[in-house]
């Protein structure tokens, strides 16, 4: 799905745009002028002013071509969520909205780097001179439209343990075994990362110098950054835990650049309430949200999905997969689904002998024993549903989500 609808009156395409007005007011007379410029789409109309982390991972999400800002309710608050998206990577336009032609609030939103400023009741003359200004702005990347990015799947959990990087790292063996295709797991759990240790890497480098050095990244000092296992290149987490806060824009600039060099790139993130999982999360293609059976995991599992969907991120795209299922467990799948709110897209079973093995090996699980089965299919609907998406455009994002 494009989200830039071409207008019918020949004047150009829609702008996508998230609308951020605490002013109800303000904010519904420009929506009474949007049939008539078709000017912009609005992919999402928050009521207050978010937290410069969550608008982070919205605009991230939904990748909006500029934001609306409401100036009149709170200059100050506004302008500093100018600043703020000003600094992103790569920057996002913002346009200030006022009740009236305010000159203070023109000149400030301006000098933070807002490009331009529409004011009620949004006459549309000015409105529609202000736009094609908009539009001459925008400086489409021909090449980055006609690439053919790789595909982002993360794996998370919401309780500790709960295998999603077992999972996520049996996963990655299994599309490379069945595409063909370059494939790369990479640990982004800078505290605890397991994945080196399960597969017995000895390496010298990790997430962590890709993210210091994310401005640098080429081919040359990619390469020296992973390791290959058995087909799939690794990139695993430090040996040492890295507790510091990570810039999200470099989280970004290192995920914009592996899309660029594979065609499946499997994250195993931490717990999802880790704000670079989250951030991770708004640039995946795919998300699985790994849950076992037990009460504590299915409560957190539970209280998950009311935070991404109040986050706004669609069901659909952050699928629940519930790992060590036990034919005696006294709670079925169907009991968890109703749990949950939504389908549960894959159960696999507790296997523990063949895990014990792979790990002390430090291999592949293979397709032999009840789990090795359960990964291969999960793989082959991972495959096939992402590369159907594509051609239909169901993996796009949604088109308005009100907060």
């Amino acid at each position: 799905m494009d989200w830039r609808k071409t207008s019918p009156n020949g004047s150009g395409s829609e702008i996508t745009a998230i609308l951020i007005s605490p002013d109800r007011d303000l904010a519904q007379q420009l929506l009474l002028t949007l049939p008539e410029t078709r000017a912009f789409q609005i992919l999402a109309d928050l009521k207050s002013y978010p937290p410069e982390p969550t608008l982070e991972i919205r605009v991230r999400q939904l990748r909006p071509e500029l934001v609306l800002i409401d100036l009149a309710t709170d200059l100050e608050a506004a302008c500093q969520l100018i600043a703020f998206l000003g600094n992103l990577e790569p920057p996002v336009q913002v346009v200030g909205l006022h009740r009236r032609n305010d000159s203070e609030a023109i000149l400030r939103s301006l000098r933070q780097g807002a490009s331009e400023f529409l004011y009620a009741p949004f006459d549309l003359t000015t409105q529609r001179d202000a736009i094609a200004r908009l539009r001459r702005l925008r400086k489409p990347d021909t090449q980055a439209a006609h690439r053919d990015l790789g595909n982002v799947v993360v794996f998370s959990s919401t309780k500790p343990g709960s295998g999603a990087s077992t999972l996520a790292t049996q996963t990655a063996f299994s599309l490379q075994k069945q595409t063909g295709k370059r494939v790369l797991l990479a640990d982004f759990d800078l505290m605890g990362g397991t994945i080196g240790f399960y597969l017995k890497l000895s390496h010298s480098y990790s997430l962590l110098d890709a993210i210091q050095h994310a401005e640098h990244l080429d081919v040359a000092l990619w390469n020296s950054l992973t390791v290959n296992c058995g087909g799939v290149d690794i990139l695993p987490a430090p040996a040492t835990p890295y507790a510091e806060a990570i810039e999200a824009i470099r989280l970004h600039v290192v995920i914009d650049h592996i899309r660029q060099l594979y065609d499946w790139v499997i994250l195993d993130l931490p717990a999802v309430f880790n704000r670079s999982s989250l951030v991770a999360v708004s640039e995946a293609d795919r998300a699985f949200l790994v849950s076992t059976s037990e009460l504590p995991s299915l409560h957190l599992t539970r209280k998950a999905l009311t935070l991404v969907e109040q986050l706004g991120f669609p069901k659909d795209r952050f699928q629940v997969l519930v790992n060590r299922v036990k034919k005696g467990d006294g709670i079925g799948i169907a009991d968890i689904e109703k749990l949950f709110g939504c389908p549960v897209h894959a159960s696999l079973p507790n296997d523990y002998f063949s895990l014990h093995r792979v790990v002390t090996l430090g291999q592949p699980l293979g397709g032999d024993g009840e789990l090795g089965k359960a990964i291969e299919n999960l793989a082959t609907r991972l495959s096939s549903n992402i590369t159907r998406g594509k051609k239909t455009g169901a993996t796009d994002k949604p088109a308005l989500n009100v907060a």
